[in-house]
């Protein structure tokens, strides 16, 4: 369905409804949180064959009813159901110049592209209506069932080992593994959970940072999916028992996708985990990635020097390993070598030595980094410093001429070098070679298709003000020039959030950013840690000096449009 703003144009354009009825209908849609074009054909405001016949017109693009249209099963499944749901775009024809698409949204240029290259094949538009799409999309489910027929039968045996090869090439177990895959890169999904349960399975891709469900799919492919993951994985088919790892690559003119597979048994089955890690990603900029004025200064202004260690600190999945990545990219250059140790390498990086750790063989982050010292680098890399044989040799190389990056899971800045002292470090050494700390989250950001702005209501400023510092925060938004000095509350404030769209899937977020705090090790802060002195006081002396704190950096970008508050408290509270 077209947006508000498109509704009414075109409705305005053609006089079928006064202004005063249109912002009467926009108004009360507002309120319901429905489109204005559901609204309107909803209450019956308009006959719903006027509706889009004036929208055809308007685009001058041909309408189709599919209600009673048979579309051949081989060009339905040209575009994958969760596609064909989400985007409301149904294949319904197609010739050797063109395929023929019916859709709710003649202006969904984004989706269009992906299938005219996908297909490499021009693409004729058609207008749809909403039953229209329902009625395909249920030919979808008798295509599928159809065809898992011989799978479903009562009486079929469970496959053995020896079937689950024949399973995994069966025809429409490659279609719902080839459909998850596309779709989860179409999406920009980081992950792909595959969740067998008592009676079904249940697919889960996890968007910008929030896992949601995609398919729930019958009981009775499950043996076929996992055994054709396995076998794009190259894992063992016959063993249920032990968790497996794996990894395989798709490449097409439009992308290049590596997955790295996980397996592992479950109560009702094995549950898979593919995570994705598009590898025709450019690699970002400090500023793109979310890092802003006084933290970008320090970052850059530190990366320059001979020696030293800058640590990228917060939990799993925050975007450490980009942040490093981004690093190395900028340090990358011929009078440098720069090499790495990394669990698993991430991104292929050119003239980068990337080093895959191996427990198995003994290949770990304290035995490659040993290694690695003899191979004259300027710049190492470490993926994560975990125990004290990995800090204290990725110290002493930071003492003598290397710099040193590497990641450590603590909170914040301030308890970094608490966990190092915690690791058998002496404090001194920490103190010393430490040169930049930096911890970070990443938050949803609003999607710029469907932004507003509102005013905070009463209840949530109450619970700020109950467990925040809000004059503090003010006060710092008022030094980085977001708000005028005279404001003292919250009230007044305006603060943006997404209405929902379908380029953001209705929830209002397209895409992430970071929030940062980043400290720089100055004497005092090195004097401060050689002592021992608690966690709060390095916090507090590191706010003295000028450091940003992750909230503060949210709330800013809040009020600069780029996310939302509620998304700065869920990411900085966990």
């Amino acid at each position: 369905m077209l947006n508000d703003t498109q509704i009414k144009k075109i409705f305005l354009n053609n006089k079928l409804l006064s202004e005063k009825q249109i912002k009467k209908a926009e108004d009360e849609s507002k309120k319901e949180k429905v489109l204005l074009g559901n609204y309107l054909l909803n209450k019956g405001l308009i006959n719903e064959k006027i509706f889009y016949e004036t929208i055809a017109t308007y685009f001058q693009i041909p309408l189709i009813d599919l209600k009673n249209l048979i579309i051949r099963k081989d060009i339905l499944f040209l575009i994958p159901e969760p596609i064909a749901k989400t985007h409301g775009i149904i294949a319904f024809d197609q010739n050797d110049e063109y395929l023929f698409l019916a859709t709710l949204d003649p202006l969904d240029l984004q989706t269009f592209e992906f299938i005219k290259k996908k297909f490499n094949k021009k693409i004729k538009i058609h207008l749809t209506d909403q039953k229209s799409i329902q009625e395909a999309l249920r030919q979808y489910h008798k295509s599928l069932e159809a065809e898992f027929k011989d799978l479903t039968e009562p009486e079929k045996p469970r496959p053995g080992d020896k079937d689950l090869k024949e399973l995994a090439e069966d025809l429409p177990v490659i279609r719902i593994v080839d459909t998850l895959l596309e779709y989860a890169i179409f999406e920009e999904a980081s992950d792909i959970h595959i969740e067998p349960t008592e009676k079904n399975v249940v697919v889960r891709y996890r968007i910008d940072g929030i896992l949601r469900d995609v398919m729930t799919l019958p009981k009775t492919v499950q043996a076929g999916v996992v055994a054709r993951i396995k076998v794009l994985a190259n894992l063992k088919i016959d063993e249920h028992r032990l968790p497996q790892d794996g990894r395989f690559k798709i490449t097409t003119e439009q992308y290049r996708v590596a997955f790295r597979v996980s397996i592992i048994p479950v109560f009702d089955g094995e549950k898979v985990v593919l995570r994705l890690l598009n590898e025709a990603t450019k690699t970002l900029s400090l500023e793109q990635l979310g890092l802003e004025r006084n933290g970008l200064e320090i970052i850059k202004r530190n990366i320059k020097k001979p020696h030293g260690m800058i640590l990228v600190t917060g939990p799993t999945g925050c975007g450490k390993t980009t942040t490093l990545y981004t690093i190395m990219n900028m340090l990358n250059t011929p009078e440098v070598n720069i090499s790495t140790i990394e669990d698993p390498i991430e991104y292929r990086m050119p003239r980068i030595n990337q080093s895959q750790v191996n427990p198995k063989i003994n290949f770990t982050f304290a035995n490659g980094l040993r290694s690695l010292l003899r191979q004259d680098p300027n710049i190492i890399m470490v993926g994560e410093i975990r125990d004290q044989e990995t800090a204290e040799i990725a110290i002493n190389a930071a003492m003598t001429g290397h710099l040193v990056l590497s990641t450590v899971h603590t909170n914040d800045v301030a308890s970094t070098p608490q966990r190092l002292i915690n690791m058998g470090v002496p404090s001194f050494l920490v103190a010393s070679t430490t040169i930049v700390i930096m911890a970070q989250r990443l938050a949803r950001k609003i999607c710029s298709n469907c932004i507003v702005s509102y005013n905070l209501d009463k209840r949530l400023i109450d619970d700020i003000n109950r467990n925040f510092n809000i004059s503090e925060i003010l006060k710092i938004m008022s030094r980085e020039g977001v708000i005028t000095k005279d404001l003292k509350n919250l009230e007044s404030l305006l603060f943006y959030q997404g209405k929902g769209c379908k380029q953001c899937n209705s929830s209002g977020y397209k895409g992430r950013i970071g929030l940062y705090e980043v400290l720089e090790i100055t004497p005092h802060l090195q004097d401060l840690i050689t002592r021992h002195v608690p966690v709060n006081e390095i916090q507090k002396a590191a706010v003295e000096q000028g450091m940003l704190t992750m909230l503060q950096d949210g709330f800013i970008k809040a009020k600069n449009g780029i996310t939302t508050l509620e998304e700065v408290l869920r990411v900085t509270q966990e």
